[in-house]
């Protein structure tokens, strides 16, 4: 919080960061404790802006189209969101967003009922991306353990061990994956996973395939 008690920002002045979407950490940017607020741009029409996801920890959402057109898809329905749309989703539903035109931003706000708002770990992952993708894997590194730190996440875990594996850290790349490996998902995700590649000879990553 600044001294004199506010701030102000236009959306297209706060640094992106890219990756597999861009992402506007508006939360970050203000320094914003209290609840969960972000943005998601696509730069391209047919970009996916929101992954196909609901949410499992319980946090109601609101999606505002403040550029371009959208089209939501929740639960078994479709949404035609041009800009000024809002959509309020709840924790339980599964949503996603694709840009129906080039530019188009979405901004997205969320927390859970009756819980104070706690940094999840989809954002370090979110922020992690463009280190990873640059090759800066011990930044990438830092990010998820600092995440850690706050949510034993697994998704968390199963990329830390990509990041390890890369980095040539092969006892600490088992490492987290030991705390994935009873679920088959990212068992399946690390069988053909090429960042995992350094790993395969390893008998610990063999055995930890086999878990059941």
């Amino acid at each position: 919080m600044t001294e004199r008690g506010w701030q102000t920002a236009r959306i297209d002045e706060i640094p992106r960061l890219g990756g597999r979407r861009t992402w506007i950490p508006i939360r970050k940017h203000f320094g914003i404790r209290a609840f969960g607020v972000n943005a998601w741009f696509g730069e391209n029409e047919g970009d996916e802006i929101i992954s196909e996801h609901a949410e499992e920890t319980g946090d109601e959402e609101l999606y505002f189209v403040s550029t371009g057109r959208a089209t939501f898809t929740v639960g078994e329905e479709e949404v035609d969101a041009p800009a000024g749309t809002l959509v309020f989703v709840q924790p339980q539903t599964k949503r996603k967003a694709v840009a129906r035109e080039a530019g188009t931003t979405i901004v997205t706000a969320g927390a859970t009922p009756g819980e104070a708002f706690e940094i999840s770990a989809w954002e370090a992952n979110a922020e992690m991306w463009p280190l990873y993708e640059a090759g800066e894997y011990e930044g990438a590194a830092a990010i998820l353990r600092a995440a850690l730190e706050r949510e034993p996440d697994p998704g968390v875990y199963y990329n830390l061990a990509c990041i390890e594996a890369l980095r040539g850290h092969t006892d600490d790349a088992i490492e987290a994956l030991t705390h994935v490996a009873k679920e088959a998902r990212f068992r399946e995700l690390a069988a053909s996973d090429s960042d995992l590649d350094s790993l395969r000879d390893d008998p610990r990553f063999t055995s930890l395939l086999e878990t059941s």
